[in-house]
């Protein structure tokens, strides 16, 4: 009997023993973690899966849902599989990782879906967020990325881009290395490393132009550093597809760049700061300072403000 025989009919047994004892750990209200299995494995070359997705580093808070399942928390190393999905809270990140063919870097507040894995072609949809793909070029492997709300799809067999959606119809696309075919509304285009381009909502995506040098981000906050409401209304605008998080919460912008929201505020001083980053890997960041003052002041009337009376 060969090596590589010995080894699949090994790992099928263990695959065998792993179904049950996930099933008796349910049983017990514990969510079982899908194992990982290393890429070399005969279970893949058998057909039993395909090109594997196992998510690899994260930090902070990310969530996993298989299917139409519950959300839970992740687990570094296990199987991220066909119609799963994945999100990262505020100020947290993750990477999915594609055997030895891709890898995707989701930023805060990013949630996808693996639409299809297999050996030809990879493909992810972008609810919301900010994520980078790297695709090493691997033989007759296309990597695709398709964003909700939208017809835009990225595509590349090597490369890597960035790409970005605010779920609202806004995906931008920014490429670091080689090209990615980037279409929408019934328009290709290339965009070649160190470019970007934009579709807006119902619009085709835009000619492909260099990135900026800088990032533009304008912050509009109360004139007066002190203020006696619990909330603040912070009002900005950046690039049009850019993350951006204030006070380490990701806000949606606009499909002109604005964004705007609500901020609790603690009670004394509060250190605010915005943050923004864009597809073509530039960073911006604009700090405050706000204290807030809830107590109550006396209010004190002179007695002969008006006069003496008649």
């Amino acid at each position: 009997m060969g090596r590589g025989t010995l080894g699949f009919i090994l790992g099928a047994v263990g695959l065998l023993i792993a179904v049950p004892i996930g099933w008796w750990v349910a049983g017990r209200g514990e969510a079982p973690v899908t194992p990982a299995l290393p890429i070399d494995s005969p279970l893949f070359d058998a057909g039993v899966a395909d090109l594997p997705a196992v998510l690899g580093g994260f930090a902070g808070e990310v969530e996993l849902r298989h299917g139409q399942g519950e959300w839970r928390k992740a687990q570094k190393g296990e199987l991220v599989l066909p119609s799963d999905r994945l999100r990262t809270k505020d100020g947290s990140w993750a990477v999915v990782v594609g055997g030895e063919a891709w890898e995707v870097r989701m930023e805060s507040g990013t949630e996808v879906e693996l639409s299809e894995l297999s050996h030809s072609i990879s493909k992810i949809l972008l609810e919301t967020g900010l994520a980078k793909a790297t695709v090493r070029g691997a033989a007759r492997h296309t990597f695709e990325v398709r964003a909700a709300n939208s017809d835009a799809v990225a595509s590349t067999q090597s490369g890597a881009f960035t790409v970005a959606s605010n779920g609202q119809g806004t995906v931008a696309l920014g490429t670091q290395d080689g090209e990615v075919q980037f279409s929408g509304k019934g328009r290709v285009v290339i965009v070649r490393a160190g470019q970007q381009s934009l579709i807006r909502p119902g619009q085709a995506p835009s000619t492909p132009a260099p990135v900026p040098s800088s990032l533009f981000l304008k912050v509009a906050l109360p004139a007066r550093t002190q203020v006696n409401t619990r909330k603040l209304k912070v009002v900005g605008q950046s690039e049009p597809g850019a993350l951006v998080e204030v006070a380490g919460r990701v806000v949606t912008v606009g499909a002109d760049g604005k964004f705007e929201t609500q901020l609790p505020l603690d009670e004394g001083k509060n250190a605010i700061e915005v943050r923004a980053r864009s597809v073509g890997q530039k960073d911006a960041r604009s700090s405050h300072a706000i204290e807030l003052d809830t107590r109550v002041r006396k209010t004190t009337v002179d007695k002969d403000l008006w006069g003496p009376k008649p």
